[in-house]
């Protein structure tokens, strides 16, 4: 019933939204960027994160800091703060909160599954781990040879088991089956969340449709720059494209066919909200494009919290903490590394 949302919505979610629009107030400015990457060491960087909602999360930590610490503590911040809002939250709020962590469900399967192949630590994979996507029987995902064992073993009980059927198979597990997981999994994944949302209705089905619409291009974009030069045929990668968004269905067809970057360039600037992006690329250069894609996507969650009454601020507030957290981890490991001069290179402003 969109437009009616303000009669009722405040009943179960005027509290826990009150909370998400104080929790964006406390999102660094351009102004603490700037003088983050005027640091000299990891020290001065926690000294001025001090006075920043982050103080309280990395105040005990004794020097000489290293770049993990502070990204710790920062993600640390992040899954309190979502943990809160998910323990206050009721139907159908607590479900919308929990698909926004299947995402990091998927990395740190994909993440443990690759780590075994090429013989790493178990437990050391899992302080890799992203703690918004940990489930209990995750350690206990090292043991699968192939999907099928994968699928049966492990996944059967957790919120990922419905994004499996479309890719289990007896074959071995080896880099490329895997990657082709990840990305079978996320199209599953992001599918079931817009359905999810589209089901909403009101400005959440708005808002998130749209916000999830740019997500899934922008992963077909990755899936056919990162497939160029591989053995993955042209049916395999339009398989892996999710069925919905401003590419879909003919900007997929397109991409399906791409050979190089220019020839994903040009498809991609028949459509005008993504001309913008590809305007600022060079011929021939893919490095900038995440980059590019990382903007647009702040600059459109930043509009989120323009409207009232709906869901997708929690959403939006999550991913605007996370691009912050990368902002934070590329700063220090310049400084750490002594790479000042690129500091600028990756950092992605949020206000």
């Amino acid at each position: 019933m969109y437009g009616f949302e303000a009669l009722t919505f405040n009943i179960h979610g005027g509290y826990l939204e009150a909370i998400v629009r104080g929790y964006r107030s406390g999102l660094l400015t351009a102004a603490d960027y700037n003088n983050l990457c005027q640091c000299e060491t990891l020290d001065d960087i926690k000294m001025h994160l001090s006075a920043t909602e982050y103080g309280p999360y990395l105040q005990n930590e004794p020097s000489p800091l290293h770049t993990t610490t502070i990204v710790e503590k920062c993600t640390l911040k992040l899954v309190d703060e979502y943990k809160h809002m998910l323990t206050q939250a009721t139907e159908p709020l607590s479900t919308f909160l929990e698909y926004i962590t299947y995402g990091h469900m998927i990395d740190n399967v994909v993440l443990i599954v690759t780590g075994t192949l090429h013989e790493r630590d178990v437990q050391e994979l899992l302080e890799k781990c992203h703690p918004l996507g940990m489930f209990d029987s995750i350690a206990t995902l090292a043991v699968a040879q192939n999907m099928r064992e994968l699928y049966r073993l492990v996944l059967v009980d957790t919120p990922l088991a419905p994004y499996f059927s479309e890719c289990i198979t007896s074959e071995d597990l080896d880099d490329m089956n895997i990657e082709i997981m990840r990305n079978t999994l996320y199209k599953a994944y992001l599918e079931d969340f817009y359905r999810f949302c589209q089901k909403l209705g009101g400005a959440t089905a708005e808002i998130m449709c749209d916000l999830l619409a740019f997500e899934a291009d922008r992963r077909a974009v990755n899936i056919t720059i990162n497939s160029i030069g591989t053995e993955l045929t042209r049916d395999d990668r339009r398989k892996l494209y999710s069925n919905f968004g401003l590419l879909y269905p003919y900007g997929h067809e397109e991409l399906a066919v791409c050979e190089d970057i220019d020839q994903v360039r040009g498809a991609m600037e028949k459509y005008p909200p993504y001309q913008s992006i590809f305007s600022k690329l060079s011929y021939g250069e893919s490095q900038m494009l995440d980059k590019a894609f990382y903007e647009e996507e702040v600059k459109r969650l930043c509009l989120a919290f323009e409207q009232q009454f709906h869901y997708a601020v929690f959403f939006a507030y999550m991913r605007l903490r996370e691009q912050e957290i990368r902002n934070l981890m590329w700063i220090s490991e310049c400084v750490a590394q002594n790479q000042k001069a690129r500091v600028h290179d990756s950092v992605v402003f949020i206000f």
